[in-house]
């Protein structure tokens, strides 16, 4: 049990990397908030998880929301040593056709939500004597992609952001170690969603297992397995570190 009495929170836990996560850490003994928007399913999934999950409803872009939730997830769980950056949206356009509507949608759930959970986070794991933040980026943060101009850019902040908080962390003395997690396409509702959405699902999909080196896309349960070991106290000693999850795709 690596991560027995363990206090943890989880953005966009009612689904995809997050729910991955959620029920890998309680595997491994930690006790578990998930938040989601989405109130109803968020409630059904820590149902289904059991008594050690509890849920609440979380606008990651909302910071007065960041606040409150924290301090009922630090009462609930009793102390909190987790807290897990997984909340997140992507759409497929390039510079030209991506709306500084669409621009700003995407900064403020993929980029400003992950600052505000680490912003606020910290103090809550510091109280519990240190632990660890883990930001969900994307290998989208380290190479670009001509139809992903705001993913790029948000992702990437995200690789950023985790590096400088890490060092705030480790200068002031907090117990608090930081890192991104980098997958590359893995088998959530967001990729099943945009391969159903295109003109051959099928050969979209044996498009992006082609790019793959492995010869598979991901699976939550290696994100997850990733996200316990920066977690659990056998990575004492990595901070600041952007941990890539892409079956080889970068290395080309």
């Amino acid at each position: 049990m690596r991560l027995s009495g363990k206090g943890t929170f989880i953005t966009g836990g009612a689904s995809g990397l997050g729910f991955g996560c959620a029920e890998a850490f309680l595997k491994e003994g930690a006790r578990v908030v998930i938040a989601d928007l989405d109130k109803e399913k968020g409630k059904r999934v820590a149902d289904t998880l059991g008594d050690r999950v509890h849920f609440l409803k979380l606008d990651v872009t909302r910071e007065d929301e960041w606040i409150s939730v924290l301090q009922q997830a630090e009462e609930w769980l009793g102390t909190l040593h987790t807290l897990v950056n997984s909340a997140g949206i992507a759409f497929f356009l390039d510079v030209e056709n991506t709306s500084l509507e669409d621009w700003r949608r995407m900064m403020a759930v993929n980029l400003d939500g992950v600052f505000l959970g680490c912003k606020h986070g910290i103090a809550p794991i510091e109280r519990a004597g240190g632990g660890s933040i883990i930001n969900l980026s994307s290998v989208s943060g380290i190479i670009g992609g001509a139809n992903l101009a705001a993913y790029n850019a948000s992702k990437g902040g995200v690789r950023l952001l985790t590096k400088s908080v890490a060092l705030h962390c480790a200068r002031k003395g907090t117990g608090v170690r930081c890192n991104s997690i980098h997958p590359t396409f893995v088998q959530t509702p967001m990729v099943d969603d945009f391969v159903a959405n295109t003109r051959n699902p099928e050969r979209t999909r044996a498009a992006l297992v082609e790019q793959i080196p492995i010869g598979r896309i991901g699976q939550p349960e290696d994100v997850a397995a990733m996200a316990v070991y920066l977690a659990s106290d056998e990575s004492s000693f990595v901070t600041g570190a952007e941990m890539v999850l892409d079956g080889g795709l970068s290395a080309q």
